[in-house]
């Protein structure tokens, strides 16, 4: 497996299920960070603070300047896959991708057979499509199971010539998120500057 790195997105959370909030406030409903001094969690979260059964934060914001992030929340829950853990866990990769990574293009996907939320989308415009796979840093994978995980990728990846691949975005229990690439066979390293060559430069 290949480390691709990590970072630590803004913290941001799912409320357990559309449907627990005020008939009201459901239809404006916006997952959104909250900041502290320096960028980070500041530890006094405001009035809308809510906690899942299992103690997870979940940090609930009734704003409507982000439609973007509305929906693309919603659109998760309406796959009707796993369960509100896993619709959080893929929305921090979501925004992580899009907000730290600056990628080009992020959309999920459903794989009801695996029970998977998937993010398919280009790191930059004009490249092929990538498949990110967002899970807990809990959770097991069998060897039987990425096999099937990497021929699900080929097909919404679309191009068959391209080896089974796709990235495992562990999510920690802080939020931060740590990517490996994951492909069928053996890669070629990138090419790295000979340590003479770099001497010499010197």
């Amino acid at each position: 497996m290949e480390e691709r790195g990590d970072s630590e997105p803004n913290p941001a959370a799912a409320p357990r299920a559309r449907a627990a909030l005020p008939a009201a406030a459901a239809a404006a409903a916006v997952v959104a960070p909250i900041h502290g001094p320096g960028g980070r969690l500041d530890g006094h979260p405001p009035k809308g603070l809510r906690r899942t059964t299992n103690n997870t934060p979940v940090l609930l914001y009734l704003y409507t300047y982000d439609e973007a992030k509305k929906e693309k929340y919603l659109e998760m829950m309406e796959l009707d896959i796993g369960d509100a853990t896993q619709v959080y866990i893929a929305f921090l990769v979501y925004l992580d991708l899009m907000e730290s990574k600056s990628w080009h293009e992020v959309n999920c996907v459903g794989l009801p057979d695996l029970q998977l939320i998937c993010l398919v989308g280009t790191e930059i415009e004009g490249e092929g499509l990538q498949t990110v796979v967002p899970t807990s840093i809990n959770a097991s994978l069998s060897h039987n199971r990425i096999r099937e995980i990497l021929k699900a990728s080929r097909k919404l990846q679309g191009d068959p010539d391209l080896p089974m691949s796709f990235t495992l975005a562990i999510v920690e229990s802080d939020s931060t998120i740590v990517y490996y690439k994951l492909t069928d066979g053996f890669m070629l390293p990138d090419p790295q500057v000979s340590f003479e060559a770099t001497n010499s430069k010197q």
